[in-house]
């Protein structure tokens, strides 16, 4: 079949966007995910040279990103294509794979790995990156197919023996096996990799699936169903839950039920005339499949299970079970939700503020971000969707369910971190995530949270651990972590605001009475609000620091951004902005982010402050932490810490000088290292710093200083120091000098002089120290003399204790005894002398002798006994004294009995402490509830009992006291325990209403009008209304009593109340209301009692009580009568009722109004009957109004009729008028009013110029009526005010009728004018011949010809010229031509004005075409443009080309263009680096355009003028470039280069001297030449830097014919580069003396070079090949005055010869033409 064009393979992009088809063709077509082509490509074959025909495109795939597409072709080869990320981006090959055979199929699952199958049966991975292949595994049999798993880390590939074989890059943990999978029946050609199970179809009509391991789980069997075929291809969802199958006309769906673990099979899509589907490709999120067949077409399936839409905001597809995409339908973005464990998406909700996804699976939970596109989804075992979600923070999601807080950081499929509480308030909770980097810390991720209400617990998500708990003693209502997550503020309920620093476990109070608080954003700064003040912590490590500034309104907001942080305060109506000082925030940041540099900057700008000092010290630690020492020293320096400042001054000149010295870091020196350490006050770290480097004296010296003697001598004795004893001495010396005799004591005492340490001792006022000592040696004690010193120093500082143990240590026990009494130490006394003072004590209880025992038992220790006897001596206060000394508990039951005793006595407070000490405070507030003093029950009440028992405890005794009619007193205990309700139901329910109203006006005064209301009601439900009334006007509710006394019939106290509360209106309102409710003559004699009789009736009748107002005025004002039947008749009318209202009218004598009544209504035929029985005078209006309504009805014949019956023709002619009907207002008005026609007319005329278009047939119309009435001059106004741009033929005929009927009837001057005014709208119109015609009617030729000249109909412009004024011929042509100048249509312009297209081509640069033009006009003209050429090409920096065109075109002797020729020449001698063969060609163009200026200029009148020869002198320099070029060219001719750049000096007027030099010098080669040239060069260059030759040196050229004043250079020939290498060698040679700064000389003693003979002035000729002066062995040439040197031009000839060189043949050819035939020679050229 011709038409068929098979579709061989689809790719849809990963982004989803661009869609991919290839056909037969070979070519890839692009299309949107509309399904609208974009773009397109040729693919292209291996090898050109097989054809377009030689290959088929078997596969194609996108990259991961998008960008490329890879191309599996059947001639051996992958193609990987980039085809960028938009449409229409230009397509490159960026990869190309060569195969052994053609690739079947293609898998791109990675960044740089394409996966391809081959016919050999190999399975390979191309890595685009290196541009390598590489086989992963080989079989024997084709590859048919390749499908990889849902996650692309495994493959599968089918081959054509039926095998099937899967391998893995990555298992992910499943542990499923490699190799050979299974062998299917037939070859695979249909094979797809759900997310559960694998699934195969071939030609055998049978679809298998397949188990992991390669067993077979389900058969579906389609044999026998006659219309189904093989199938050819399969596709997996996204997801792998659905997998679908293309067979002939008809896909086979299989989706995978995960409760029953089976495929089950969908409803087939059935489509007749498809064909056989060749392709399958699933879009990546799901939501659409596309089958191409064999015919070329490709199908686009919508794969939406359901589609929702959410809020009106967002549309919800359900691509799959496990599937949605999300489309905003504002904005059409995208996010694709999915379950990565193919579980069912049950819902999906959008919270916060649109902005957060949320959905739930079976057992797991969706989160994701709209705006960051980030989603997560953890696990969530079902939850019965009672969770809260707090999307507060930007980067995690905050989940509440029952009682656990859970964590979800998004884009992490993991939960963050979960805890218990039941505090849900997101300002309770505070999140960090890497919110600010740290130095040194990678995850930083911190969540604070309440315990309880008085707890905090702050945890590390990312470690999994807790770094804090903060108990605090109020409830606390705010917390927020820094970004850093180590500071932590918090507010309890106090309005306290409190820090917390979680590294250091430190709680500091920052505030009182705190109404605002917050973290400035980005930084460590807090700003809060304290009262009138606002508060700004800028350094938060030094809370003291704090700035303050008042305000006078609330903070709601603090915003930070483009570098500036304001704080936005509400002041009543106003927002008034306060800016933070930025740059110690900056601080803040740069101390954060480590740059410590900056930090001391930035405070070096600031003046030194309370807050500047907390900054600087934090910094100054900071910096000694970070071992930044130089920085450390500044801070301290601006501290004013002199002693610091030195000794880190120290520290760092040692630093510096390592660092200086050894190199390296100075500061990781160990003397640097101890002195840190010093600084630091850790004197053992320095210690080990000095000893790892031996610097044993150092440390001694260190400690020394400090006067550490202990710690110095420790270190000398470890190693053994040579000087121990001296310093051991030294030691003791200083001690005895400094009177520390302690300190001398424990050193004797340690080297074990106890005699000499006691002496110390004792010396030192511590003879405690020494009677220890005495103690526990018995050397001392045994030395009674120094025993009766130390005790009688103890005695003498009162340490009789001691001084009893000591001679009780010497058995002294009487002195023993009598030290113990003196010190009061009984128990040691008792053991010392044995008396029983215990029984002595209970033998004086016994004798009643109270008061001695309690001395003799305090003295034996037995307190209990002392404080029994105490109570029972009634010495209550002992008993407390002695008590208040007891440790032992026991002794606590008699605080009971002292309390007992206090409270009877009704010393309460000292009873309450007792009661408080003894542990029995509900004792103590059962005594003050007994007292009656419940303020202070209470106060001891919260402080033993819960707020429950408290309030249990009063509210049963106010009710005690409430039966007992004690109301006040239960009062005062409901108020105790802020209960007044309580209080307030007790008086209510007592009827004592007036402490009702009085304890709610004290504590719920929003209530007090509520409850007099309530009150009042209750009140008047009683029938108590004097009662009611008052509360009623407490409440200021006047009208509720006023109703109350209504509704009881008191009427006067109504009237009363009205009156003295209402004002005059309520009480004419209750008098009236009373006199309604008497009727009859009482209600008159009542009204009248209050003058208020015709105010009642004008009440009643305004508030349509029309029954009592008849009554009152019957009765007492007849004349009112008529008035009130015209209200009643207004009210009838209103309620619809007209003919009771028209009974009404008539009674009130009002008969118009019914006519009125029932016009507006247009009941006309009721209107009429009621004016002509009682109104004659309205039926007119009758009429108008009927007419009036006709009109509006467009009834105009019946409107006309009844206007004319109602004798107003003035009317019928308005109404015409407005109705836009002119012509019949104008026949009513001639026949009616005809003395008002000709206004009528005028104004018509108006209306019509005002209407425009919409009045062009009123015009015509009117035209025509002015034209048949005769009136030709009005008829000509009407038709040339005809304008209607849409419809230009009718405007066109009328102006062509004004202009008719002006030549025809009106006088010549005037038909002029018409047609002067039509003819330019007619060419306005385009209408050129119409306007062209009427203007020669009237004989206006030149406006006939401007006409037609618009109209660009030149011949007939012409013809009229020619024919009827041939003087405007010559005016035509010049149009014409300024015409074809402003087209541009210069090749038109070239046949009429040759001169001004030239002109045109030169404006327009379009030289070539200007020159080609010109060409073929004279030589003169030629030579004019191509002087302009020239120019131009000189001005442009392009020389040659100009020279090019000289070259072409020859070079005429115009003295005109010798500048042109001079500034040519200048600019090519200056052009750099033209001294090499290569520029041969431009040499000899310009040599040889030169000849021809010079042949030229000798045949004309400039012959031998100056000019002439200057030229002369050009062509000779250009000749000798020349020449030097074609001789550089050939090594044998290097030397006759150099001689002709020696011989271009002489030139150096014309040749830039520095190039002329620097060539010289370098070809000479490194000579004395050489050096002489290279060093006059650097001189030259010198004087071109400043500007002049003044100081230029000559002296080595004085006698040579080199210039020595040749024009400065504007800049230099050469680099800096080169000309610095000069210099060097320059240098180099001039400190070598071996070389002559001389010029070499010939035999006329004169410089070899020179022309000029110096001793005799004689001129030689100059060599026509070198420029040296011919001398002796000459070649003379016929032309007059050129030879050379035989031997140059021998030799120039032999080397031309043996090298062929085409230059030197040139050179040659040239010297022949120049100089005339060359000699005789015995060779030629060829």
């Amino acid at each position: 079949m011709q038409s068929i064009s098979k579709v061989t393979c689809m790719a849809w992009a990963p982004n989803n966007t661009k869609f991919a088809v290839c056909t037969v063709d070979r070519v890839v077509l692009l299309y949107d995910e509309q399904g609208e082509r974009r773009d397109k490509f040729s693919t292209k074959p291996l090898d050109s040279k097989y054809g377009k025909q030689s290959y088929v495109v078997n596969d194609m795939v996108f990259s991961p990103d998008s960008t490329k597409i890879a191309i599996g072709q059947s001639d051996n080869i992958i193609f990987v294509y980039r085809i960028g990320e938009d449409w229409g981006d230009k397509k490159a090959i960026c990869n190309k794979f060569v195969q052994t055979s053609a690739v079947t199929c293609l898998l791109w699952p990675a960044e740089y790995a394409i996966v391809y199958g081959l016919v050999d049966g190999k399975v390979r991975l191309a890595n685009t990156q290196t541009n390598k292949s590489s086989t992963i595994y080989g079989t024997e049999s084709c590859v048919v197919s390749l499908a990889s798993n849902v996650s692309g880390k495994g493959i599968l590939s089918g081959h054509a023996d039926g095998t099937v074989v899967r391998y893995f890059f990555d298992d992910e943990g499943s542990g499923e096996s490699q190799g050979k999978l299974l062998m299917h029946p037939s070859p695979p050609y249909a094979l797809a990799w759900g997310a559960n199970s694998i699934m195969v179809g071939g030609c055998d009509k049978k679809v298998l699936a397949y188990g992991r391991e390669g067993h077979i789980l389900q058969t579906f069997d389609y044999t026998r169903d006659p219309t189904e075929r093989e199938f050819t291809v399969a596709a997996t969802s996204p997801s792998g839950q659905s997998v679908v199958f293309g067979s002939y006309d008809r896909l086979r769906v299989f989706n995978w039920a995960p409760r029953r673990g089976v495929w089950d099979e969908a409803k087939p899509k059935e489509i007749l005339n498809l064909y056989t589907i060749t392709s399958l490709a699933w879009k990546k999120d799901g939501s659409r499949l596309c089958a191409g067949t064999l015919c070329g077409g490709v199908e686009l399936f919508d794969c939406c299970l359901r589609r929702a839409i959410y809020k009106n905001k967002f549309e919800m597809t359900y691509v799959g079970l496990s599937q949605v995409i999300v489309r905003n339908l504002s904005s059409g973005t995208r996010v694709v939700l999915k379950s990565y464990y193919g579980y069912e998406i049950e819902e999906v909700k959008i919270m916060g503020k649109d902005r957060y996804l949320v959905a739930h699976t079976s057992d797991t939970l969706l989160l994701g971000d709209l705006l960051t596109n980030k989603l997560s989804e953890v696990p969530w075992p079902g939850s019965g969707g009672n969770e809260k979600f707090f999307f507060e923070n930007d980067t995690v999601c905050m989940i509440f369910n029952a009682g656990e807080l859970s964590l979800v950081e998004y884009s992490n499929n993991e939960i963050l971190g979960s805890v218990r509480t039941e505090f849900m308030n997101p300002h309770l909770i505070s999140v960090r995530l890497n919110e600010r980097r740290q130095r040194g810390v990678d995850d930083n991720k911190k969540l604070a949270y309440l315990i309880d209400i008085k707890t905090i617990a702050v945890v590390d998500l990312a470690g999994g651990y807790n770094l804090g708990t903060i108990s605090h003693d109020s409830k606390i209502d705010w917390l927020e972590l820094n970004e850093t997550g180590r500071k932590l503020l918090f507010r309890d309920k106090k309005l306290r605001l409190h820090l917390y620093d979680i590294e250091t476990s430190v709680k500091t109070t920052l505030l009182s009475f705190c109404s605002y608080v917050q973290w400035v954003p980005g930084s460590d700064v807090v700003v809060a609000q304290n009262r009138g003040n606002l508060c700004i912590w800028y350094s938060i490590d030094s809370p003291e620091s704090i700035t303050m500034f008042p305000v006078k309104g609330d903070i709601v907001d603090l915003e930070r951004a483009d570098g500036k942080t304001d704080v936005i305060v509400t002041e009543g109506v106003n927002t008034v902005t306060y800016t933070l000082d930025e740059g110690l925030i900056e601080f803040g940041t740069a101390i954060d982010d480590g740059d410590y540099e900056r930090a001391t900057a930035f405070l070096e700008t600031l003046e030194m402050s309370p807050e500047t000092e907390a900054m600087w010290k934090t910094l100054s630690k900071l910096a000694l932490e970070a071992h930044q020492l130089h920085i450390a020293e500044r801070c301290f320096a601006a501290l004013g810490d002199v002693s610091t400042l030195r000794f880190l001054h120290q520290t760092n000149q040692i630093a510096d000088k390592v660092s200086k010295e050894m190199g390296g870091d100075g500061t990781e020196f160990y003397q640097v290292q101890a002195h840190v350490a010093m600084l630091d006050k850790n004197f053992k770290l320095a210690e080990m710093h000095y000893m790892e480097q031996n610097a044993i004296d150092e440390a001694i010296e260190m400690y020394q200083e400090l006067h550490m003697w202990d710690d110095c001598i420790a270190v000398a004795e470890a190693k053994g120091h040579p000087e121990l004893e001296i310093l051991r001495g030294n030691y003791y010396q200083w001690l005895t000098e400094t009177g520390q005799d302690e300190k001398a004591g424990e050193v004797k005492e340690n080297e074990g002089d106890f005699q000499g340490a006691v002496n110390l001792y004792l010396r030192a006022g511590l003879p405690a120290k020494a009677a220890r000592l005495a103690i526990s040696r018995m050397e001392i004690t045994n030395n009674s003399d120094t025993v009766n010193r130390i005790a009688s120093s103890l005695i003498k500082g009162e340490f009789y204790e001691r001084a009893g143990d000591l001679y009780e240590q010497i058995r002294n026990n009487q002195r023993a005894l009598e030290c113990y009494c003196k010190g009061g130490a009984f128990r040691k006394a008792d053991l010392v002398t044995s008396v029983e003072l215990e029984a002595w004590g209970d033998y004086l209880i016994q004798q009643k002798q109270m008061d001695a025992a309690i001395n003799h038992f305090i003295e034996a220790g037995c307190s209990v006994k002392a404080i029994e006897a105490a109570i029972a001596a009634r010495q209550w206060k002992k008993a407390v004294h002695i008590l208040e000394l007891q440790d032992d508990s026991s002794a606590g039951k008699y605080y009971v009995k002292i309390a007992q005793y206090y409270a009877s006595m009704q010393d309460y407070e000292v009873a309450e402490q007792l009661y408080v000490k003894g542990g029995h405070i509900k004792d103590a507030i059962d005594m003050y509830t007994t007292a009656g003093r419940w303020e202070e029950a209470h106060k001891l009440a919260v402080k033993c009992m819960t707020e429950e028992e408290v309030m249990a405890l009063y509210v049963s005794r106010a009710q005690e006291l409430e039966r007992d009619e004690k109301f006040q007193e239960a009062e005062r205990l409901f108020a105790t325990v802020k209960q007044p309700d309580l209080a307030i139901t007790m008086y209510k329910k007592n009827r004592m209403f007036d402490d009702v109203i009085r304890l709610v006006a004290k504590h719920h005064p929003d209530l007090l009008t509520e409850t007099h209301l309530h009150l009042a009601k209750e009140l008047e439900a009683e029938s108590r209304f004097s009662e009611a009334e008052y509360h009623f006007m407490e409440a200021e509710e006047w009208k509720a009593a006023v109703h109350m006394y209504r509704v009881n019939d008191m009427w006067e106290d109504a009237h009363r109340v009205a009156k003295s509360h209402g004002g005059p209106s309520a009480q004419k309102q209750v008098a009236y209301l009373w006199a309604r409710s008497l009727g009859g003559e009482a209600a008159v004699k009542l009204l009248n009692k209050f003058g208020l009789l015709e105010y009642a009736i004008e009440f009643a009748s305004n508030n349509f009580s029309f029954d009592f107002a008849f009554d009152l005025a019957h009765l007492a004002s007849k004349d009112k009568i008529p008035d009130i039947h015209l209200k009643h008749a207004i009210y009838l009318e209103d309620e619809g009722k007209f003919p009771e209202a028209e009974v009404e009218f008539i009674k009130a004598g009002k008969p118009k109004e019914a006519v009125f009544m029932y016009v507006h209504n247009k009941d006309w035929a009721n209107a009429q009957r009621v004016a002509e029985s009682h109104d004659p005078e309205s039926v007119s209006e009758v009429l108008v109004g009927q007419a009036k309504f006709c009109f509006e009805q467009k009834d105009f014949q019946k409107a006309e009729a009844f206007l004319l019956r109602a004798q107003r023709p003035e009317l019928t002619v308005k109404y015409y008028k407005d109705a836009g009907m002119w012509s019949d207002a104008m026949r009513i008005c001639k026949e009616y009013l005809p003395n008002k026609l000709s206004m009528l007319q005028e104004e018509y005329e108006k209306e019509t110029a005002k209407k425009g278009v919409r009045g062009v047939e009123g015009i015509l119309e009117q035209a025509r009526e002015w034209e048949q009435s005769g009136e030709y001059s009005r008829a000509v106004e009407c038709y040339l005010k005809v304008k209607d741009d849409s419809n230009t033929a009718q405007m066109e005929k009328c102006w062509m009728k004004a202009a008719e009927l002006s030549i025809k009837f009106l006088n010549a001057d005037r038909a002029v004018e018409v047609v002067q005014v039509v003819g330019p709208r007619l060419t306005q119109l385009r209408k050129y011949k119409a306007a062209a015609e009427l203007y020669l009617n009237l004989d206006l030729i030149k406006e006939a010809i401007d006409v037609f000249i618009e109209g660009e109909e030149w011949n007939k412009a012409k013809r009229v010229a020619k024919e009827l004024e041939p003087r405007y011929e010559e005016y035509v042509d010049q149009k014409y031509k300024e015409h074809l100048k402003n087209q541009g249509r210069v090749e038109s312009l070239v046949g009429v004005d040759v001169m001004a297209a030239l002109d045109m081509y030169a404006e327009r640069g379009q030289w070539e075409k200007c020159l080609e033009t010109a060409s073929k006009q004279n030589f003169k003209i030629l030579h004019k443009y191509v002087a302009l050429y020239a120019t131009h090409l000189i001005k442009e920096d392009d020389a040659q080309k100009a020279l090019q065109l000289y070259v072409q075109h020859g070079a005429p002797p115009n003295t005109q263009n010798f500048n042109i020729y001079k500034r040519l020449f200048l600019d090519l001698i200056n052009l750099p680096d033209t001294d090499t063969p290569e520029c041969y060609r431009m040499w000899a163009d310009l040599r040889n355009f030169l000849l021809q200026l010079c042949e030229n200029i000798s045949k004309s009148a400039e012959a031998n003028s100056p000019a002439h020869e200057d030229f002369e002198q050009m062509l000779l320099i250009a000749h000798y470039y020349a020449t030097r070029s074609a001789a550089k060219g050939v090594e044998q001719l290097i030397g006759l280069a150099a001689k002709l750049s020696v011989s271009l000096l002489r030139h150096t007027e014309i040749v830039p001297a520095d190039k002329a030099f620097y060539e010289a010098g370098l070809a000479v080669g490194w000579a004395n030449m050489a050096f002489i040239f290279l060093n006059h060069f650097l001189d030259l260059c010198d004087a071109i830097d400043e500007g002049n030759l003044d100081t230029l040196d000559h002296s080595d050229f004085l006698d040579t014919d080199i210039p020595f004043e040749v024009p400065v250079p504007t800049k230099l020939c050469v680099t800096d580069a080169q000309r610095e290498q000069i210099r060097d060698w320059v240098l180099m040679v001039s400190m070598d003396h071996r070389l002559e700064q001389v010029l070499p000389r010939d035999e006329r003693n004169t410089y070899e070079a020179s022309l000029v003979a110096a001793s005799t002035g004689l001129r030689s000729l100059p060599c026509i090949l070198t420029g040296y002066p011919v001398l002796r062995n000459k070649v003379e040439f016929s032309a007059a005055g050129k030879a050379s040197n035989k031997d140059d031009w021998n030799k120039f000839l032999m080397a031309t010869k043996t090298s062929h060189s085409p230059e030197c043949q040139d050179v040659l050819k040239f010297i022949s033409q120049w100089c005339g035939s060359l000699p005789a020679t015995g060779f030629s050229f060829h």
